[in-house]
C-alpha cells in the first residue's frame, strides 16, 4: 500500500494516515483503502480530494471527512461532532449514529446515517443531501441554506429554525418547528426527489408517500417590524 504499509492507528499516526490519503500515488493503481483501529480519533479523512474509497473499521471522533471532495468514506461505527463539515462532494456513509452538527456548512455530496443524528444536523448546510434513517435532535437544519434533509424518523424541537431554501422531508413527527419553518405541499417533483434519496440510502421500508415536506415561509428574508420578535 505504497510507502505506508498499513493504515492502522496502532501502527501509524493520524498525520501519517491523512497525509497518505491526501497524496495518493495513482501510478500504483490503488483506490480502495481500509483504516483499522480508529479509536475515536478526530479529523480522520479530512481534506481528501481524490475519487477513492475508504472504509473505516470502527468509531471516529470529531470532523471525520471534513472538507471532503470526491472520496467515498464508509464508517463502520459511530461518528462525533461535525461529520462531513464543509464537504464539497463525494459520499460519507455512517453505519451507526452521529453526534451534533453533522453536515455543517456542507456545500455538496451526500451524507447517509443508518442510525440517529443528534442536534443541529445540517446546520447552515449549503447544498448537501443528508439522509437520516433514524431521528434527528433539536434545531436540525438551523439556518440551512440549500440542499435536502431527509429524515425517516422524528425530529426534536425547532426543526428548520430560520431556514432558507433547504427542503426537509420527514416521515415522522417534529416536536416543534423553528421560526419561519412551515409545512408545504408535496408535489410530484418532491416525490421523485424522495424516491431518489431513498434509493441512494437503500431504504425500502418507507414509501415516499409517507413523508411530509417543510421549508421556509420566507417571512424573515427582509426585516419587518411586525416580525421583530422572531429575529
Amino acid at each position: 500500500m505504497g510507502k505506508l504499509e498499513n493504515l492502522d492507528f496502532k501502527k501509524n499516526s493520524l498525520r501519517n494516515i491523512n497525509n497518505f490519503l491526501q497524496n495518493i500515488d495513482f501510478k500504483k493503481n490503488l483506490r480502495e483503502f481500509v483504516i483499522r483501529n480508529p479509536s475515536g480519533n478526530h479529523a480522520i479523512c479530512a481534506g481528501l480530494k481524490e475519487d477513492i474509497s475508504v472504509n473505516i473499521k470502527g468509531h471516529v471522533g470529531y470532523y471525520c471527512g471534513g472538507m471532503n471532495q470526491n472520496a467515498n468514506i464508509t464508517i463502520e461505527g459511530n461518528a462525533g461532532t461535525g461529520l462531513g463539515e464543509n464537504m464539497m462532494s463525494g459520499l460519507i456513509h455512517v453505519k451507526g449514529n452521529v453526534s451534533q452538527s453533522a453536515g455543517a456548512t456542507a456545500h455538496g455530496g451526500t451524507i447517509i446515517v443508518d442510525g440517529n443524528a443528534s442536534s443541529r444536523c445540517g446546520i447552515s448546510m449549503k447544498g448537501v443531501d443528508i439522509i437520516i434513517k433514524g431521528s434527528v435532535g433539536h434545531m436540525s437544519a438551523f439556518m440551512a441554506q440549500s440542499g435536502t434533509l431527509l429524515i425517516c424518523g422524528d425530529a426534536g424541537e425547532a426543526l428548520g429554525d430560520s431556514i432558507y431554501e433547504t427542503v426537509i422531508y420527514i416521515a415522522g413527527t417534529p416536536k416543534s418547528l423553528g421560526a419561519d419553518c412551515v409545512e408545504k405541499k408535496i408535489t410530484k417533483k418532491d416525490l421523485i426527489k424522495i424516491d431518489e434519496l431513498l434509493n441512494i440510502g437503500k431504504i425500502k421500508k418507507i414509501k415516499s408517500s409517507k413523508f411530509k415536506k417543510y421549508g421556509s415561509a420566507r417571512k424573515l428574508y427582509n426585516f419587518k417590524i411586525d416580525n421583530v420578535s422572531e429575529y
